[in-house]
């Protein structure tokens, strides 16, 4: 499996960005691919996931409300739409993907990994 993100950019606090994790080789529906962040200096955090076959997700806390996952099976590709940003949320995100029916938070559940791409939020 292969995932490609992409659209990561600069954008003033309270703007919206659209990032897209593009998916190719033997992905099926029992995946779950989710997306994670890291910030300078600091750990990589679960932001959100979605179950590939049913559509459930899951969101860390702080992105609720702001945050959205979604995927396009079509495309094989998964969105995450990132409103109302604040500087805080400025981190290189990565999407991942695991054989699991859950939604996990640790990073050492997702087998598979795509470049990160940046996402810069100036107050």
């Amino acid at each position: 499996v292969q995932l490609q993100a992409s659209g990561g950019g600069s954008v003033q606090a309270g703007g919206s960005l659209r990032l897209s994790c593009a998916a190719s080789g033997r992905i099926h529906s029992r995946y779950v691919v989710a997306w994670f962040r890291q910030a300078p200096g600091k750990e990589r955090e679960f932001v959100a996931g979605v179950n590939w076959s049913s559509g459930v997700t899951n969101y860390v806390d702080s992105v609720k409300g702001r945050f959205s996952i979604s995927r396009e099976n079509a495309k094989r590709t998964v969105y995450l739409q990132l409103n109302n940003l604040k500087p805080e949320d400025t981190a290189v995100y990565y999407c991942a993907a695991a054989l699991h029916n859950a939604i996990f938070e640790s990073t050492r559940t997702y087998r598979y990994w795509g470049h990160g791409t940046k996402v810069t939020v100036s107050s």
